[in-house]
Parts: structure tokens; C-alpha cells; sequence
């Protein structure tokens, strides 16, 4: 049987940065897969999934800033894999490391991830991921225990393997991130990831030296008490999923849990952002 998909065609200007924080909130609306076009969007949500009210949170859309129209119609699955093959190309990240699909040729990198991105969020295209995956690169990950939250296609965790992690947890709460998850890893030949289905529950009793959290806000906020609770005496966390008007707001909390901050990267107002534990 089919699956039924809802399809939204969206027209914004300026195209940019406002189709990427278009993007942003329609996943975190429940929407599943997002191909650019020259002016804007198209992105699909299951029907079963679909509700009329389903654009009232999106915030863009209620912006000044930005000139945005859309169409919707239910339409059959479509060839998900045969999509991303048209939109989807490799990117590059400080020439040490690119990532690529299985369909594009091999590229001479000292790291060259690939990912079969399907309706997973995290491909490296997205500001948030790309700025995650310049903090792996510029930090040391030897022999490091890391926890990727909310890993979407796991490619910040098989690069922290890359970098010398020595054991992983991946962690989504969406079975297809999972799924797709576990066969990434599996692509890229690494060894010491473990991925699993679930949210902030499963860090009970856990310990790390890293955690790479690249979610929202609103989860940020609410499940960071049960990062700090799994980060080593001198474990560090890195944090994006939100815009520079957030940052006050994440580093108050982190302050307040024994996080200190370190540093932060900033692309299209989006943010990533270093925290360590606080020396006693």
C-alpha cells in the first residue's frame, strides 16, 4: 500500500536565508522531506500526519521580513531516492572533509562521508550541520566516548569516529533518522557507533566526554539538565538548532548547570556554540 503525502509548494523571497529557516520549522512541524527549487521549497508531510493547522508555528510565515506563497495537494509516494539524486550535491568543509552521496564520484579528502540523506535531516547543507561538522574538525576527538542527540543521518558521529572516537552513541527519535541512521554507519565502514530509537530517557546513567546536540531550542532547553548529568568532569558539549537571538538564552542555561562558555560560529544567523564544564 502506498503512502499518502501531503506536498507544499512554497514561493519565498528573499530566497535566502528564508528558505532555510523555512526548512527549519517545517521539519520540526513534523515534515519530512525538502527539495529547493529556484524560488523557494517544495516539502512533504504524511497525510496521516497532516492536520489543517499544521503552519500555525511556523513562524517565518508570519514575518515581515519575508514574502512567502504556497500551494498544498495530497499526492502518491513519489521515488524519494530518484529526488535527492537530482537535488543533492556534495559539500564541502574546510577542504579537510566532504560529504557526498553514494551516486557522486569520489572526491580526494582526508575525510569523505557518505550519506544517502533520503528524508533525513542532516546532510551538511544546512548551516547548523555544517558549522557541527567545523567544531569535530577543529577539535580533538581522540579516544573521546561521544553522544550525537538527535543525529538525523549520523554524519557528525561518523566523523567524530573519523577523528578518533573511540565509542558513539547516536541517538533520534524518528524511526526513519534511525533507520537511516544505522545505514550510514554501516556505509562508511564504521566500527565503534552505537544508534539508537529514543529521546533524552535513554541517558540515564550514561557518561561522555562530548555531546553533540544539533536539535531546537525548545529541546535544547528542556533536556539540557540531562546532558549536563552524562558529561565527564572534563567533557565538553557542542549545541546549534537555533538563531543568534537564542544564544542568551542557551548560555544562561548551560551557566546555570556548570556549562562555561567557550566560543561560538554564527552562518545566516544561524549558531553553534562550545560549552565545557565549569572548573570547581
Amino acid at each position: 500500500m502506498s503512502q499518502i503525502y501531503i506536498e507544499y509548494i512554497f514561493k519565498v523571497e528573499p530566497f535566502q536565508p528564508g528558505t532555510e529557516i523555512l526548512i527549519a520549522e517545517l521539519g520540526y512541524a513534523g515534515f519530512e522531506s525538502f527539495v529547493e527549487t529556484e524560488d523557494g521549497v517544495t516539502a512533504y508531510i504524511q497525510k496521516d500526519e497532516w492536520r489543517e493547522t499544521v503552519l500555525e508555528e511556523i513562524d517565518i510565515l508570519k514575518s515581515e521580513e519575508f514574502k512567502i506563497e504556497y500551494t498544498f495537494s495530497e499526492i502518491e509516494q513519489i521515488n524519494w531516492n530518484s529526488e535527492w539524486e537530482k537535488n543533492f550535491s556534495p559539500i564541502e568543509v574546510d577542504d579537510k572533509c566532504t560529504v557526498r552521496a553514494p551516486f557522486h564520484p569520489e572526491r580526494n579528502f582526508k575525510y569523505e562521508i557518505v550519506i544517502e540523506p533520503k528524508m533525513s535531516f542532516g546532510t551538511g547543507h544546512h548551516e547548523t550541520t555544517f558549522m557541527m561538522l567545523q567544531y569535530i574538525l577543529e577539535n580533538d576527538f581522540e579516544g573521546k566516548t561521544v553522544l550525537d542527540m538527535g543525529c538525523g543521518t549520523a554524519v557528525l558521529a561518523i566523523l567524530a569516529e573519523m577523528r578518533g572516537a573511540k565509542k558513539l552513541d547516536a541517538i533520534d527519535i524518528d524511526e526513519w533518522c534511525f533507520e537511516n541512521s544505522t545505514e550510514n554507519v554501516e556505509r562508511n565502514n564504521c566500527k565503534n557507533i552505537s544508534v539508537y530509537l529514543g529521546d533524552a530517557s535513554l541517558l540515564k546513567n550514561q557518561k561522555y566526554d562530548v555531546i553533540i546536540a544539533n536539535i531546537n531550542r525548545n529541546i535544547l532547553l528542556n533536556d539540557m539538565e540531562a546532558y549536563r548529568n552524562c558529561l565527564n568532569p572534563s567533557g565538553s558539549i557542542y549545541l546549534s538548532g537555533f538563531y543568534q537571538e537564542d544564544l542568551p538564552v542557551i548560555t544562561e542555561c548551560c551557566n546555570n548547570l556548570g556549562l562555561q562558555f567557550v566560543d561560538n560560529k554564527k552562518k545566516n544567523n544561524w549558531v553553534a556554540a562550545k560549552f565545557i564544564v565549569s572548573e570547581l
